[in-house]
């Protein structure tokens, strides 16, 4: 097929209306002209960067870009016209982007913005701040991302044919409200989204949208309708491409919910081991002994499904070649061994975690692999597994992890990266070996601060294990006394009252026969508060 201007155009129109199964049509019929490609053709230049717009909407990968771009050798470049110039350009930061090299991306991104000043093309540039935005995005850098998102879709919405592409951008701002907290807005920006690419047959969007409710959810604690989510999304893009590294970070996600639902699991074991039998009761402990069976069963297979779902994902990610992504599959893994009391297995799988990460430059795979490593040397020392000497090492070898993943978390603007962070500082300033009483309490006031009014998953439950941690250890009555004598520190009002109905609350709750509705009225308090402080302290999981 003659990739000549009937064919770009034609295959502009189908990228335009996200005609995917159309585009990918021509894009295979002309795959012997694409290897012919000659870069003196007039139009080679306007090709090349709409091939690069199709590998981004799914078709192939950056290999196929890598090939065209070595057509382009820099002694020829000098002799194009500046548009062509810097539509190789724009071809060589996607590449970067494809390949995690996000400062690259963004370095050529941002010298094609600045070209394009003084007599801008609409289109480039709207390009240009999608890509630079979603950059952003990878490095953590959220405020920047959102600059460049919405300054692409503000471009966008002004040519007839950017309907579409305007959809697309909206998914990306989407996550980003939601990453500022803003869950309802960027629920509605997923639904204008699906309204315009619902007629279309573009998986990858379809996917990310259903995807992104999924972790909507999650941060709400709502994890059935999370999987829900996850799945349909995972439908979505197995239905388009298999191997597609949306599909993989889909399957990473489902596994991740999977693990804490294995959690909640465990927790029921170990409440049931722990609650004394009733010897009279014979019948009843064989109905008790099944019962935990039966959730041991369901634990096991929790855990296996998770596994399996990071297998499939590994998989995408190496025949890809998203290190990244690698990384997150690792770190994924090791948290499962860790829960299972595979200390061994987990410390070597954070160690790769934080390679990969190094690799890649990416401060947010390093710090939550340090903030594992951290927890692990932790383990180490609560379930006694060193020996006595060997404890000061292993404190030391947690408190070190944990500076660095501070100091890495602070690099970016992810807010949950940094209260991870600060938990695992005050996890480790507790443990047995430290016994910083007043650096866990700061730290847990500095993670609390982080979150968000609506944040009822994993992270809060973090929390308030170190909250639990830290009021167990250093004694309701040391707290009382000190506020007694007007010993407040740095606190608020508001902040010695959060901390004195997370004492209460729970007691009374407790002496009430666990009913939420007789603590609300014997404390004259609404039960959304109850609710609040009792999911806040760890004793009630989230809905």
């Amino acid at each position: 097929m003659a990739l000549g201007p009937d064919f770009i155009e034609a295959l502009s129109r189908a990228h335009a209306d996200r005609r995917v199964a159309k585009g990918v049509a021509m894009l295979d019929g002309s795959q012997d002209a694409m290897v012919a490609l000659s870069p003196s053709e007039p139009h080679a230049a306007e090709l090349l960067l709409l091939i690069a717009q199709w590998v981004d909407v799914g078709y192939k990968d950056h290999d196929l870009l890598e090939m065209l771009l070595l057509k382009f050798p820099p002694e020829l470049r000098q002799e194009l016209q500046l548009r062509d110039y810097l539509r190789i350009r724009m071809v060589e930061a996607f590449h970067a982007l494809s390949t995690s090299s996000v400062d690259t991306a963004i370095d050529i991104l941002t010298f094609v913005l600045q070209a394009q000043q003084e007599y801008p093309d609409k289109q480039l540039v709207a390009l240009a701040h999608f890509w630079k935005g979603r950059a952003h995005r990878k490095k953590g850098e959220y405020d920047l991302a959102l600059r460049d998102i919405v300054a692409a879709r503000s471009l966008a919405i002004q040519f007839a044919e950017g309907r579409a592409f305007a959809a697309v951008i909206q998914i990306q701002e989407s996550w980003l409200l939601f990453q500022d907290g803003k869950r309802k807005e960027a629920w509605r920006l997923l639904a204008e989204a699906e309204s315009v690419l619902e007629s279309t047959d573009y998986y990858v969007a379809l996917g990310n949208i259903e995807s992104a409710r999924g972790r909507i959810v999650r941060r709400a604690g709502e994890y059935a309708k999370a999987l829900e989510h996850f799945h349909r999304a995972i439908a979505i893009y197995s239905g388009g491409d298999p191997t597609h590294p949306n599909l993989a970070r889909t399957l990473v996600n489902a596994a991740y919910v999977k693990r804490l639902l294995a959690l909640q699991l465990r927790k029921r074991i170990d409440a049931k081991t722990l609650k004394p039998r009733r010897v009279s009761a014979g019948d009843r402990s064989h109905t008790q002994d099944r019962h935990r069976g039966n959730l041991r069963g369901r634990y096991l297979q929790m855990c296996h499904e998770a596994i399996s779902l990071l297998q499939q994902a590994r998989e995408i990610y190496t025949r890809r070649s998203q290190i990244s992504g690698i990384g997150s599959v690792v770190l994924n893994t090791g948290y499962l061994h860790m829960d299972r009391g595979d200390i061994d297995s987990a410390a070597l799988e954070g160690i790769e975690a934080y390679r990969l990460g190094h690799e890649q430059n990416d401060h947010i795979l390093m710090a939550r692999a340090r903030i594992l490593q951290a927890s692990i040397e932790n383990a180490r020392i609560d379930e006694q597994l060193a020996e006595e000497e060997d404890v000061a090492i292993h404190a030391d070898i947690a408190k070190k992890y944990c500076e660095e993943a501070l100091d890495l978390a602070h690099h970016t603007q992810n807010r949950r990266l940094l209260a991870s962070a600060y938990i695992a500082s005050g996890m480790t300033a507790s443990n047995d070996f430290f016994e910083e009483w007043e650096l866990a309490k700061q730290r847990a006031g500095e993670a609390a601060g982080l979150l968000e009014p609506g944040d009822s998953d994993a992270l809060l439950h973090d929390l308030a294990a170190l909250k639990t941690r830290i009021m167990q250890a250093s004694g309701i009555n040391d707290a009382l006394r000190s506020w007694s004598e007007g010993m407040i520190g740095d606190k608020t009002f508001q902040q010695i009252s959060e901390e004195f109905a997370e004492l209460v609350i729970p007691k009374v709750w407790l002496r009430e026969g666990k009913i939420v509705s007789r603590v609300a009225q014997r404390l004259s308090i609404s039960p959304k508060k109850v609710r609040r402080v009792l999911r806040n302290t760890g004793f009630l999981q989230p809905k």
